[in-house]
């Protein structure tokens, strides 16, 4: 059985890696670059590269950006914003991604989808969609960072697109956007239903519990979150090992390795015993002298 992934998002905002909520109000965090670098360290085994402005803007993909972001992890990269056509996905795919995410360019014009597969192979394309309740309760698809409504089913959206090409689907829940709430299970069980293709979760992560609970939806191949992974220093890691203290198949192979761990209600590491701290106390030798 194939291992679950976990999916770190950097969100860049005008060129400053951002936290985001409700995809309206954004703080922000610093270089996408060295968020990336601490992700790839922390043992992270995706890392989506989200440049929310580039779409918004009318220009392209930033490939100062993508650049400098891939020479600073090792971590398969994931680029997504302002891809328009064949030429943009051969340009971020030279400067160092892995693969695209395309969210409104395929919503807006899904032959794009087709086009981009047929050229680069559906493995290299994930198709993003955006969603949250409408006035009737029920899902609906946002493009432009969420800002324009579309009237189009999340649901009926992945499976037309899947079949026209994309070898994933990623589907983040806007209300749930930096809420800490955890992912919304309706909205990505109606997705998991409608498609065979890999399906990454986003969107609410607060507590190691949620990549847990997203694991645990039938479908979902990869949890995702940006955030989350802002709060504390090896973050990933941390995640993984509550993850696999629960059962969840997924990689490890990070210098910092919390299995085994006890975790506190606020899902952080419990502080090791005074006692087991003593019997890590050693007697220092200086150099042998020659």
């Amino acid at each position: 059985m194939l291992k679950q992934r976990l999916i770190g998002c950097i969100v860049v905002r005008d060129g400053i890696a951002v936290q985001s909520i409700k995809f309206s109000r954004y703080l922000p965090v610093g270089s996408a670059a060295i968020c990336a670098q601490n992700l790839d360290r922390w043992g992270i085994d995706e890392i989506l590269l989200q440049n929310i402005s580039a779409t918004p803007d009318g220009t392209g993909p930033d490939i100062t950006l993508v650049e400098t972001v891939a020479n600073n992890c090792f971590a398969p990269l994931t680029v997504a914003g302002g891809i328009r056509s064949v030429e943009d996905v051969r340009d971020v795919l030279q400067s160092g991604a892995d693969k695209i995410a395309i969210n409104s360019g395929g919503i807006e014009n899904p032959d794009l989808i087709t086009e981009i597969a047929t050229v680069f192979g559906r493995q290299c394309v994930v198709a993003s969609i955006d969603a949250k309740p409408g006035p009737d309760g029920k899902f609906e698809v946002w493009t432009r960072s969420g800002s324009r409504s579309t009237g189009i089913s999340p649901a009926e959206l992945a499976r037309d697109l899947a079949q026209r090409g994309a070898g994933e689907i990623m589907i983040s829940a806007i209300h749930h956007d930096g809420t800490k709430q955890g992912y919304d299970s309706d909205l990505i069980s109606e997705v998991a239903a409608a498609i065979t293709v890999p399906l990454i979760v986003s969107g609410g992560v607060g507590h190691p519990r949620h990549f847990r609970e997203g694991c645990d939806l039938p479908g979902v191949s990869a949890v995702a979150a940006a955030n989350y992974f802002q709060f504390t220093e090896h973050s990933a890691a941390i995640a993984k090992a509550y993850l696999s203290g629960d059962g969840i198949e997924i990689r490890h192979d990070t210098y910092a390795d919390y299995r085994g761990r006890a975790f506190d209600n606020s899902g952080r590491i419990e502080k090791t015993p005074d006692r087991d701290l003593e019997r890590l106390v050693f007697e220092h030798y200086e150099k042998e002298k020659i």
